[in-house]
């Protein structure tokens, strides 16, 4: 941990910035009643969802979090240990496939499909064949109108339909397939349509007459075959989630969503640099786009022979600012900052884990695990209090007309959730479970994740609460590499694995919320005997506890019980399914461990002073790109009392001691299951709602 060095003249003007701050400052019901009448709605608080303890007793201190995109600065760490940052937006001309020459492609010479008709006889029905020939013959025969898709029967069969998926995709590279919703729950029929992004002849259409819509969903078909299929980028935004951005670019490009590849989604209300693939695009397709783009770059180009999968991250970088830091004195945010560092946070699931609005995520996860369908349903469609009037007038609409398709035409594209359940409930009317299977996986998981994500955050407070955060106690859960303890593997199952291209809705996702096991998912975990606490064998940052499921254990103290009391209040067994659907029953997943405590990693942190509000105090990485370098900073670690570039006096420095500020700066690193507003709260001993540091400004 590196501290902060301060002379003796900077140090005397900032005690003029401290004020009297009580240490008993907490959010208060006053507090929460103010920031729900200054936004007009409500929102999950701390309290609601088990986080209520702290692991130092130091008191408080006011600070601000998130009042400019660029007080939070996040960029991933890969999985060698590397910090992913933008550092160059140029591409060398070696970057660039040759692509093979286009005029060889067996697409433009005209030949006969009739003997691969016939085989294809042999794969589907004759009315099937029949439509496949009709589609074909019109292709070939260049005809300038909209040639329509054509289904084919429908068929329960999945090994049938890949075997067409990939006939198709060999003997009639012209034409894309994909599969689309059968007349009953349990089949599925297959679409096929010509190849939009077919180069040559009357068969490719102008984009003007393409629209919006991409026109080729999987990358150039004329990619050499020694080189890299996937092109790696790094992706840096601000104010913008993953998938808003992604979505823009491949719109720019003219690709699918599903054609990016990228290991986890980061905070939208930031600054930050990820790593992201994309399936045989140019790099100077992509660098030709930052002149377009606003608020979003691209660069950092390589060529790289595998997409990246979610979850394929080690953690992140935090550059976190707190502006308008009021303490009782300099000891106390001191005191502070070194306790973060040497003890760490308590390492709950933090509110983004349970949603923004005021229908919290874990009370529809609730009603999926009680088989509740239709009530589930309600809860993500009915109206809100923490909406813009345009997506809760959409919501009041279809509450009181029940009108599908008119409500559609209002909802935004990004309410993925909602617009996939009604257009399920326009299919099969009433059928709530089918409409909720119609959300994309990682979606509708995250749902039954943040329940055991509400029950961890309440067994981990009564764990603190009782045995406090400096010793390891006798029942305690452990992560250890010890022969007798019991293995949990965790991995994505094969389900989860087909659905990854899946669009996410990512203001409701986070790193973890798209695998069964987050957490300590491959280590060992054993119950604390007698033994152990005598020789004193693990530590407190040893310490686990499970995300229930059907192969976890629970620790052998009366903390397993609030697990079952909790599960039970809601009217949910952790060991009995009431229903048959497993992917919303708890018995059937397999269930994870967490760490209860996290130390942060090279950590750092420092003192500022500023006046303007509106100018950044820390550098992103397009900052260092342009030379553009933020307000100068008071009393950074390199300084010392000798420089002779110091002021002699306050009156010099800070002209107008009313209007300088105090900001506190830091930087460390979190795997990726943690979140950073959960050790800023440790800090600061106040909520991290997004209400209350509104009420702040």
């Amino acid at each position: 941990m590196k501290a902060m060095k301060l002379n003796k003249t900077v140090s005397s003007c900032l005690l003029r910035l401290l004020k009297p701050y009580s240490s008993s400052f907490h959010w208060t019901s006053t507090m929460a009643a103010t920031a729900k009448t200054s936004e007009g709605m409500k929102t999950v608080d701390e309290s609601d969802v088990g986080i209520s303890c702290f692991i130092s007793q130091l008191p408080g201190f006011r600070g601000i979090l998130k009042q400019r995109y660029a007080d939070f600065i996040v960029n991933e760490v890969d999985m060698d240990g590397n910090v992913v940052r933008l550092t160059s937006l140029d591409v060398s001309p070696e970057m660039d496939v040759k692509e093979e020459d286009k005029t060889k492609s067996s697409d433009d010479v005209p030949q006969s499909y009739a003997s691969a008709i016939e085989s294809f006889r042999s794969l589907c029905s004759a009315s099937d064949a029949e439509r496949m020939e009709t589609l074909v013959n019109q292709v070939t025969s260049g005809a300038d109108d909209e040639i329509s898709p054509v289904v084919l029967d429908p068929s329960s069969d999945k090994s049938k339909r890949t075997a067409i998926h990939n006939f198709v995709k060999e003997k009639f590279k012209f034409l894309v397939t994909d599969t689309v919703d059968g007349p009953d729950p349990t089949s599925k029929c297959i679409r096929v349509r010509v190849n939009s992004g077919n180069a040559g002849g009357k068969r490719s259409r102008k984009r003007k007459e393409r629209g919006d819509k991409p026109f080729d969903s999987r990358g150039s078909e004329h990619w050499p075959a020694d080189v890299g299929k996937f092109l790696k980028f790094h992706l840096y935004k601000e104010n913008k989630d993953t998938q808003e951005a992604l979505g823009l670019i491949g719109k720019m490009l003219g690709v699918q969503p599903k054609s990016f590849g990228f290991s986890g989604t980061k905070d939208k209300r930031s600054v930050s640099t990820q790593r992201v693939t994309v399936f045989k695009q140019q790099a100077s397709k992509l660098a030709a786009l930052n002149k377009r783009l606003f608020g979003i770059k691209v660069g950092d180009f390589s060529l790289v022979k595998e997409g990246l999968l979610l979850g394929q991250l080690m953690g992140n970088r935090f550059t976190i600012t707190l502006r308008g830091v009021v303490a009782d004195s300099e000891e106390t945010i001191k005191k502070s900052a070194e306790s973060l560092g040497k003890d760490g946070f308590i390492n709950y699931f933090g509110l983004q884990r349970f949603g923004s609005g005021s229908v919290p995520t874990h009370h529809v996860g609730a009603a999926l695990l009680k088989g509740e369908w239709k009530e589930a349903v309600d809860m993500i469609l009915d109206p809100r209090e923490s909406e813009r009037n345009v997506v809760n007038e959409a919501r009041e609409y279809y509450k009181e007309t029940g009108d599908i398709d008119g409500t559609l035409r209002q909802l935004p594209r990004y309410l993925v959730a909602e617009r996939a359940i009604l257009q399920c409930l326009k299919k099969c009317p009433g059928n709530y479970l089918q409409a909720l299977k119609g959300v994309p996986r990682t979606l509708r998981m995250m749902y039954v994740h943040s329940y055991q994500s509400y029950l961890w955050n309440n067994a981990t407070s009564l764990r603190v609460q009782k045995y406090g955060t400096n010793q390891v106690v006798l029942g305690d859960l452990v992560s250890t590499k010890v022969d007798d303890a019991k293995r949990v593997v965790g991995s994505l199952n094969s389900e989860q694995k087909e659905n990854s291209e899946e669009a996410l809705d990512c203001d409701q996702l986070d790193d973890t919320a798209v695998v069964d096991l987050p957490g300590e998912r491959s280590d060992l975990v054993k119950v604390v005997g007698k033994e152990d606490v005598e020789a004193g064998t693990y530590s407190t940052s040893d310490i686990v506890l499970p995300l229930p499921g059907s192969r976890v254990i629970y620790p052998s103290n009366d903390v397993a019980e609030i697990f079952h009391d909790l599960a039970k209040k809601d009217g949910i067994s952790l060991t009995e399914s009431i229903h048959g659907v497993k992917e919303f029953s708890i018995t059937s997943m397999t269930g994870g461990y967490r760490r209860v405590f996290q130390k942060p990693v090279d950590f750092e942190w420092e003192l500022l002073t500023y006046t303007d509000s509106n100018k950044p105090l820390a550098e992103t990485d397009l900052d260092r790109i342009t030379m553009e370098k933020p307000v100068d900073k008071a009393g950074s670690a390199e300084e010392t009392e000798s420089d002779s570039n110091q002021p002699e006096s306050c009156e010099t420095d800070l002209k107008d001691s009313e209007q300088t500020q105090l900001a506190l700066k830091m930087a460390l690193t979190l795997p990726s299951s943690c979140y950073a507003t959960m050790a800023i709260r440790e800090l600061l001993k106040t909520s991290t709602s997004v209400a209350y540091h509104k009420t702040l400004n």
